[in-house]
């Protein structure tokens, strides 16, 4: 099916479903700085930019370079998400040494990918587990901010709609990739433009 909707783009709604990333990157820049919130917010929203545009790139190209560039962004993405819900303050509380550990986790993790074990299992687990991680400390630093009720539930209901988007997501992406074959046969019987739908991607 590659390069089915035009000979430049091997997939071609793959490529463009991921600018919803760049978009909502954009937009998650533009409040940041409009509301003076931490430099941190900002580089999450930066980092989110490159996993649109790393994906973008790889599923129009389907090269093993640009693949590493939609693959490991989303785990420095995911450890930078992390790294702020450890650090919940405008003012640096933990010094370097959070930001320094998951840098090491993160760089440890791209050296044996990349030169080691190049398998998709290993990369959906590591980052599954970061999120995963990401999840729980959001939800002990909650508790630490001395919100009203009212702004605790609102916290929470954005929490839980993020993770459940996040692995939903995640959730979809792994049935692509174990139902390949079988969506792929859908998709030619269904025929355009709903064979897009079923590329479970977006």
């Amino acid at each position: 099916e590659n390069y089915l909707v035009s000979e430049y783009i091997a997939e071609f709604w793959n490529s463009i479903t991921n600018g919803t990333f760049i978009i909502l990157a954009c937009l998650g820049a533009y409040t940041t700085i409009k509301y003076d919130h931490s430099r941190r917010m900002l580089l999450c929203y930066i980092a989110m930019m490159f996993v649109g545009v790393g994906s973008v790139w790889f599923h129009a190209t389907l090269k093993y370079t640009t693949q590493l560039l939609d693959e490991l962004p989303m785990l420095y993405l995911a450890g930078m998400v992390l790294y702020t819900t450890i650090e919940i303050k405008r003012d640096i509380r933990y010094g370097v040494k959070v930001p320094i550990a998951i840098a090491t986790y993160l760089v440890l993790f791209s050296v044996v990918y990349i030169n080691w074990l190049q398998s998709p299992v290993f990369h959906q687990v590591v980052f599954a587990s970061t999120a995963l991680v990401s999840f729980f400390s959001a939800a002990k630093r909650k508790k630490q901010l001395g919100l009203s009720e009212a702004s605790q539930k609102i916290l929470r209901r954005m929490v839980v709609r993020g993770w459940a988007g996040m692995m939903g997501g995640f959730f979809v992406w792994n049935l692509d990739n174990i139902f390949c074959h079988q969506l792929r046969t859908y998709r030619s019987y269904v025929g355009a433009p709903w064979d897009a739908v079923l590329q479970l991607h977006g």
